[in-house]
């Protein structure tokens, strides 16, 4: 008879994790362990998110594999007594330049390709949980006080240069109420990384209906805390911005720092993945804090936990990024269990000391 208290995971098989060394991908490695759960990791190591060497930090209780999500071979023998998956590998963030765009595309859609191919050649189908991202929603959620819901288009440089940061409303032009996005919105990728992440759904809904494996797809909000990269074309921006005040430099903000995120701490994201990968459900999930802040909100709250300048606003604009998105979290209250709980003054607190990836 199997102890009452037992954990499920730990009458699993073995959980494969991809990017299992990166900033989301090793928080959920130490959750799994601390769980009692048999772990594998398949890492890259690319060297746009590491310094070519394993960090410090990984978890000795899980078992590591080196090497690339796009070699079939490698991946066929990492699944070996695997019933699960959690796919976390990936390039992320805008990167420098449209230059990225094959880089992108490989590592996330042929490499999620890779994968899923191997484990539909299994002879059961597993469980799978993909890290998406809320950028496949493009611009958030908006309410127009004449057209009701409304999708705007994209943000055009001649509006941007005038200062006009606010998407209006596509039928009237008038300004526009942000909402929160649920996950039943339309996608709407506007850049490399966003149509590589909608690509990994697509390509993973594919699989689940041709092979009846459960898949899991959970869209993180803006995800900050410790072992994030430190400041590079592919970091979050809370990781710049503290990044600049560990320089002495004020961290500098773009547009008018009004921009709403929902900032979501990694170790409820690792949450989030214990509960999908415990779960019967499948489905998309929106993982975040449900409760939106601005960027220059952030800025100001790590200046001030470093005794650092106060942030510098530029007017400056990327056009790859959208204004406003933040998240519904009632499915994944409901379905899954997932409440976030880590406040954001707490997490910003915590970051501003926490270490960070070189």
């Amino acid at each position: 008879m199997q102890p009452a208290c037992e954990d499920p995971l730990t009458r699993m098989g073995a959980i494969l994790v991809t990017g299992g060394c990166g900033f989301v991908g090793s928080h959920i490695v130490d959750d799994l362990v601390a769980r009692g759960a048999s772990v594998r990791v398949l890492d890259l190591l690319h060297p746009l998110s590491h310094d070519g060497e394993p960090p410090g930090y990984l978890n000795p209780g899980a078992e590591y594999v080196y090497g690339d999500v796009r070699d079939a071979e490698l991946v066929a023998r990492c699944l070996d007594g695997v019933e699960a998956v959690s796919h976390q590998a990936a390039m992320v963030g805008l990167g420098a330049d449209f230059d990225d765009v094959a880089d992108y595309v490989s590592h996330n859609d042929l490499g999620t390709a890779t994968l899923l191919r191997e484990l539909a050649r299994r002879p059961e189908p597993r469980k799978l949980v993909l890290a998406s991202s809320m950028v496949v929603y493009g611009e958030g959620r908006y309410r127009c006080a004449e057209h009701g819901l409304v999708q705007p288009g994209p943000r055009t440089p001649e509006r941007l240069d005038a200062g006009e940061f606010e998407p209006p409303c596509p039928k009237c032009g008038r300004s526009l109420v942000p909402e929160a996005v649920p996950e039943d919105a339309p996608l709407d990728p506007r850049n490399v990384y966003a149509a590589t992440k909608t690509q990994q759904e697509h390509l993973c809904a594919a699989c689940a209906r041709e092979t009846g494996a459960a898949v899991t797809v959970l869209r993180y909000h803006n995800v900050y805390g410790p072992r994030m990269p430190r400041d590079t074309p592919y970091a979050g921006v809370a990781s710049i911005f503290r990044s600049a005040l560990e320089d002495g430099r004020a961290p500098r903000v773009f547009e008018d720092g009004r921009q709403l995120r929902d900032f979501v701490h990694v170790r409820d994201v690792a949450a989030a993945n214990v509960l999908a990968l415990e779960s019967a459900t499948a489905g998309m999930f929106n993982v975040a804090s449900g409760e939106p802040h601005t960027v220059g909100e952030l800025a100001d709250g790590l200046a001030r936990a470093l005794g650092g300048d106060e942030p510098e606003t530029t007017g400056d604009y990327r056009l790859g990024d959208v204004r406003h998105v933040f998240a519904s979290t009632v499915r994944a209250a409901d379905e899954l269990g997932f409440r976030a709980s880590i406040s954001f003054a707490e997490g910003v607190r915590e970051l501003a000391t926490a270490e960070l990836r070189a």
